[in-house]
């Protein structure tokens, strides 16, 4: 079976959805709205989505390819993934990182600068700056090592599940202190 992408589709949808079914085939699951790939090209899913949004880092463009990895992240990095680039998303507990873009090479461009900024070897400011001057390589056809796939290699045991604060006995009285208000 060959999937084609529905018609109601944007544009703009269409066409990024379009360069990852060339490059991994037809979807694992497809819904009205997104088309799911589980497993592929080193990610551990892929989302391509009907609904697009506007970005403008480092160039006006629109996101809409989603690509997923196990990775932990530390909470003390967090807001610096944020202050690089919006479109890298943390799921702490789940223990993954994702980036969404146009396209899977972009998402590999922002998913190796997160991992350098989690790592420690640039600033967020010094990953933007490196962003901006890959995006140009590409369109001058130049070297572009950080867009050509991962250049670390994903964990599998990423979950965090954080630290329990609350005893079963404080939560056995709340109940029982609401049970007695209600």
């Amino acid at each position: 079976m060959t999937f084609t992408i529905p018609q109601d589709w944007p544009e703009e949808s269409r066409e990024a959805a379009q360069l990852v079914l060339d490059a991994h085939g037809d979807p694992d699951e497809v819904t009205d709205t997104q088309l799911l790939w589980h497993d592929t090209g080193g990610w551990k899913r892929i989302i391509a989505t009907k609904a697009f949004h506007e970005h403008r880092f480092p160039a006006p463009h629109i996101d809409c390819v989603e690509s997923v990895l196990n990775y932990h992240v530390p909470p003390e990095k967090a807001t610096e993934l944020a202050v690089f680039d919006g479109s890298v998303m943390v799921d702490r507990t789940a223990g993954e990182i994702s980036a969404r873009c146009h396209d899977e090479q972009a998402n590999f461009l922002a998913l190796n600068l997160a991992h350098d900024i989690v790592t420690g070897s640039r600033t967020p400011r010094e990953a933007r700056d490196y962003y901006a001057e890959e995006f140009l390589n590409a369109r001058r056809k130049g070297p572009t090592p950080y867009m050509d796939g991962l250049r670390f290699t994903p964990k599998t045991d990423t979950k965090d599940p954080d630290e329990r604060i609350l005893s079963d006995a404080q939560l056995e009285r709340a109940v029982a202190e609401g049970e007695q208000q209600g």
